[in-house]
């Protein structure tokens, strides 16, 4: 099996993968995600995946991730890694969409109006 490569996003996060045959090792940044993702609620969301189709430690995972924060990230990651694994195996592709792992999550941050102090947040009214 050759190297596959895949994009995911989240927020601002911009997440590729390139994934071949090996033993489980995940890394992220030129770091094992277990130190790059110290939350265990994100290292959980980056081998969601992994784990719903069952094919945890079967394949090794090279992730170079820009932009966006730590949850941006790893749920940009966690999209990348379910798109290499439906372009392994097609049959997972129902699976992994029943759990909504295939879906690019369009919220982002809206953006400040002028005249504003925030995004919908006015300055106090005064009448006199």
């Amino acid at each position: 099996m050759e190297v596959i490569n895949k994009i995911g996003r989240r927020k601002t996060a911009v997440s590729r993968v390139y994934m071949q045959k090996g033993s489980g090792n995940i890394t992220v940044n030129g770091r094992d995600y277990k130190e790059y993702f110290p939350l265990g609620t994100m290292q959980y969301v980056v081998t969601q995946a992994l784990v719903i189709a069952g094919v945890e430690g079967q394949y090794d995972i090279k992730a170079n991730i820009k932009g966006g924060g730590i949850s941006g990230q790893a749920e940009a990651l966690r999209l990348s890694i379910a798109r290499v694994l439906v372009e392994v195996n097609p049959e997972l592709r129902q699976t992994l969409k029943s759990k909504g792992l295939l879906r690019r999550d369009p919220r982002m941050v809206e953006r400040k109006k002028p005249g504003q102090p925030k995004a919908r947040k006015r300055f106090q009214f005064s009448k006199r």
